[in-house]
């Protein structure tokens, strides 16, 4: 809790992604770009990143902030069911197409994936000395 918690995802799953549906004489292409990404926190907030986030390392300082996506919780996770916050994070997709002569735009198409984040924390007892 007040710590820093970085948010990425793998970047190798972060570009477009195409695909091409054939029949005989006619194919269709397909590209999906990511657009951002939005992480829903578990504790009623928020947080939108427009890249897939760098990843955490071992040498990083523990209370050094994410350069491009991360939060920071206040509370502990301790009151909620597993003692874990509910994470979701929604991958927005620009999608284009063309094929057949035609071609088109879907503008917002998403994924979402979740996990449950523990959050802890600790307390100092000073005893006079």
């Amino acid at each position: 809790m007040n710590l820093p918690t970085w948010l990425w995802l793998d970047r190798g799953d972060w570009g477009a992604v195409s695909a091409t549906a054939s029949v005989p004489g006619v194919s269709v292409t397909a590209v999906a770009r990511p657009t951002s990404v939005v992480w829903t926190m578990g504790d009623g907030k928020s947080v939108t990143c427009r890249g897939a986030g760098t990843p955490y390392t071992s040498s990083t300082s523990p209370k050094s902030s994410s350069p491009d996506c991360g939060y920071t919780y206040g509370t502990s996770s301790a009151g909620q069911s597993d003692s874990a916050y509910p994470v979701s994070a929604t991958v927005h997709w620009t999608v284009t197409w063309a094929g057949a002569g035609q071609a088109g735009v879907f503008p917002d198409m998403t994924t979402t994936s979740t996990a449950d984040f523990r959050v802890a924390e600790s307390q100092a007892l000073n005893n006079g000395g």
